[in-house]
């Protein structure tokens, strides 16, 4: 004890010089460096993170209250108190302490409102001996917010109408392709919304396949997006978020435990009462669940409403796009700030609710199926005659557009044709004379899904890791990663502009700048990686602890135990990951048209959008090669999974 040199009667220089010699002879750097490799990662992910997120989406917020060197709240004062953004909300908020002249106008616009009931159908031409309810009202301004608002709501109460039949379908009946038409719920994710709205314009539009079957009846043809666009563009929300919905309420519906309707039944209740006081109550989660990401999604929408409504049905995000296009920065830094604040908070509240709702599990005992179509009398029942009628409807909303797509870039009035690929052909050919060459968008496209492969998939994969083992932190910090959900793609876009590729001045005379592909790949990798840490957070958590403490007993480090036990058991979920990241990034169109404008470094999304401005044959053809890209996504999500096949 008396000759020890690292006893508690050590000298410090003694003690120094053995930790010294321990470190060197002892614990080699490499050693060193695995233990503290996830601390290093995850260092590393949050400094991209902090510079490629955080200071552009904060460079958005400081040209909000910035104007000509000096901090102002002046361009919040004028969008708020602006009828045409905030309707008649902006009165209210110009004079909030004026309560009387508020409540008096109320009570005039209450009172103009007028409710009959007849039997006088309200769609001419539809005679049904059933009471109508008309109600009449003066017209409320909503303004450029109360508008976003409610296309989105219109477009949640469409998704849902559309996503609970397939639910039930898929839920409780068991026939020939189920599995694939389940996968197919998928699709929404791995489809760029550009391909969405040429696909709805080719099936919708005057020389569209609806118009050519009304056509072979001798009807037609109707201008069916000019009639009303708003109608068009809700029924696309709806393609894109019906399946959203479908997929998350057929997850809850298989985790109801069928001895729990029996034991209902065997009180006397009857079948009906059964499903609404047992199942219901089990359901309601999972549509709120469905209906808040929809909201969201469609609050912040901009390719379906830019390509299918442009100005006309401006929402707050074809706002700032064509604000940024007349460099008011200011101004659309402004919408930018206050469209995050509202989504920030919707999407606080859907983790929030995700998480209180995670306890859910798979039940031992599922409904059982029944057969759709078991025989010829049971197919003539209403339910199934309702079931085939919802079929017909699906096969408009859901295969019509993607189909109208494919077939619309080998056909014109005239018939068959491949005059479409000919001209994008021609227009590669004689390149230079033109600024948007196919095969430039291709292969940007292809370069960039790789790029943003290598950048997201590690990126999530850390998240994930670090949010599992953060403890009581863990929903902090999944807040934090999860912001890219929160923000659009063009406030993203801008704040990579104004921020990045403008550039930042740095303490002596260094200027910081990101611009060309290297924005273009930050932008796709921070939209991307939270989908990569979506599929791979649940795996991760939900496996057994004592493995990894088995192998940590036997000498591993945390970083061995991480690479030899934990990623392969979630391997399936870092590949599906992977296929959403590169999907994500080959059909990224909102920040990618403000990076690539006035470069040579458009994509597929880019050039679909400008062709579609001058002639819509080469826009639909475009369209269908990027369906063919992003059909290989889809194909390896089906295959792999990851947390959406149970």
């Amino acid at each position: 004890m008396n000759g020890s040199t690292s006893g508690r009667g050590s000298s410090p220089a003694s003690r120094t010089v053995a930790t010294s010699d321990r470190f060197r002879v002892g614990v080699p750097a490499s050693a060193w460096f695995e233990r503290h490799a996830l601390a290093l990662t995850a260092l590393t992910t949050a400094t991209v993170l902090a510079v490629m997120l955080y200071l552009p989406v904060g460079a958005v917020f400081v040209d909000a209250v910035r104007a000509e060197g000096a901090v102002t709240l002046t361009h919040f004062a004028d969008v708020l108190t602006d009828p045409f953004y905030f309707g008649v909300l902006a009165e209210v908020i110009a004079e909030p302490f004026a309560i009387r002249s508020h409540l008096e106008a109320l009570a005039a616009w209450l009172a103009a409102v007028s409710i009959s009931i007849s039997l006088e159908s309200p769609v001419p031409g539809l005679d049904l001996p059933v009471p109508w309810v008309h109600v009449d009202a003066p017209p409320v301004r909503k303004g450029l917010f109360g508008f976003t608002a409610y296309q989105a709501a219109l477009s949640t109460i469409a998704s849902v109408a559309l996503g609970l039949p397939a639910a039930s379908i898929l839920a409780n009946y068991e026939f020939r392709g189920r599995r694939i038409l389940r996968s197919l719920t998928i699709l929404p994710f791995v489809l760029p919304g550009i391909m969405v709205a040429v696909g709805f314009y080719a099936m919708f539009g005057r020389a569209g396949t609806l118009n050519g079957v009304l056509g072979l009846v001798g009807l037609g043809p109707y201008p069916f997006v000019e009639w009303n666009p708003l109608a068009i563009v809700i029924v696309a929300h709806a393609f894109y978020n019906a399946p959203l919905v479908a997929r998350v309420t057929v997850a809850a519906w298989e985790s109801v435990d069928v001895r729990t309707v029996e034991t209902a039944r065997s009180l006397g209740a009857s079948p009906r009462r059964a499903f609404r006081d047992v199942v219901v109550p089990q359901l309601l989660p999972a549509v709120f669940t469905g209906a808040l990401l929809t909201f969201i999604f469609t609050f912040m929408t901009f390719p379906i409403v830019l390509a299918l409504g442009g100005l006309q049905l401006a929402t707050v995000e074809v706002w700032i796009y064509d604000r940024v296009r007349q460099l008011a920065y200011g101004e659309a830094a402004t919408l930018a700030v206050l469209e995050t604040l509202l989504s920030l908070a919707l999407t606080y509240a859907y983790l929030r609710y995700e998480s209180a709702q995670s306890g859910l599990a798979r039940a031992a005992s599922p409904p059982p199926r029944d057969p759709l179509f078991p025989d010829l009398r049971t197919a003539l029942s209403p339910r199934r005659l309702a079931i085939v009628g919802y079929g017909l409807v699906a096969l408009v909303v859901f295969v019509g557009p993607m189909a109208s797509l494919v077939a619309g870039s080998f056909t014109d009035g005239g018939g068959l044709t491949l005059r479409h690929y000919a001209f994008l052909l021609e227009r590669q050919l004689e390149g230079a004379s033109y600024q948007t060459l196919p095969w430039v968008a291709i292969r940007n496209s292809l370069l960039f899904g790789v790029a943003t492969l290598a950048v997201a998939v590690p990126m999530g994969v850390v998240v994930s890791v670090v949010t599992a083992r953060a403890g009581r932190w863990g929903a902090l910090v999944d807040t934090v990663a999860m912001l890219p959900l929160a923000v659009s793609g063009v406030v993203f876009g801008i704040g990579l502009l104004r921020g990045l590729v403008f550039g930042i001045s740095l303490p002596g005379g260094w200027q910081f700048q990101v611009t060309g592909t290297v924005a273009i790949v930050a932008a796709h990798a921070v939209a991307a990686y939270p989908f990569v840490t979506r599929n791979v957070s649940p795996l991760l958590s939900s496996l057994d602890p004592a493995m990894v403490e088995s192998a940590r007993a036997l000498g591993a480090s945390r970083y061995r135990a991480l690479v030899d036990i934990e990623l392969p058991l979630v391997a399936s979920g870092i590949v599906a990951g992977a296929a959403f990241a590169f999907a994500i990034s080959i059909g990224e169109f909102s920040s990618t048209v403000i990076l690539a404008s006035g470069s040579d470094a458009y994509t597929m999304p880019v050039a679909v959008e400008r062709y579609l401005g001058r002639r819509s044959g080469p826009a639909i053809a475009m369209g269908t090669l990027l369906l063919v890209v992003t059909a290989a996504s889809f194909v390896v999500v089906d295959r792999v999974g990851g947390r959406f096949e149970r």
